[in-house]
């Protein structure tokens, strides 16, 4: 697939500030990468595989990203750590009707105020997004984690 070198800067762009927003814990400028009407789905591979309904997380639109931003600041309980991706280069799947559809592997690791670091979650990101005014906008992030298991509360964004 032919894609043009702006989309694709514009795609590597996205997914670096998209890691580390979260890493920073900057979720509320996180959660501006989205488009009003996006979707952002938590979902393990097995599910996918199996073409199960079953979702970790999900938020249907930016309102719901931000309530659950919210949440996780004002209201839930987890526990302290830090965040860190390791996000591989972006594959391009598809292009339809003015998005462009990518899929790139992650590895997030989380290290815990005591200085201990573990690998929280593997997968891959399948995102839609559309580049408006040279800058990329999501309108809809899959997160297919290779596990369901969890080692502690699911809080903040993969």
């Amino acid at each position: 697939m032919k894609v043009p070198d702006l989309i694709r800067h514009a795609a590597s762009d996205l997914l670096a500030e998209y890691a580390l927003l979260i890493d920073e814990d900057r979720l509320e400028d996180w959660v501006e990468l989205f488009d009003e009407a996006c979707d952002y789905k938590v979902v393990t591979r097995e599910n996918v595989e199996q073409g199960l309904p079953n979702v970790l997380i999900w938020c249907d639109n930016k309102n719901m990203l931000r309530d659950r931003i919210a949440s996780y600041r004002n209201v839930n309980e987890y526990n302290l750590h830090w965040d860190r991706h390791v996000i591989g280069a972006p594959r391009f799947c598809a292009k339809a009707a003015g998005a462009w559809v990518i899929e790139a592997g992650y590895s997030l690791f989380q290290t815990d105020m005591e200085g201990v670091s573990r690998l929280f979650s593997v997968g891959r990101y399948r995102i839609e997004f559309a580049v408006r005014e040279e800058a990329a906008r999501i309108k809809s992030a899959l997160v297919i984690a290779d596990s369901g298991l969890i080692p502690t509360l699911l809080a903040s964004p993969i």
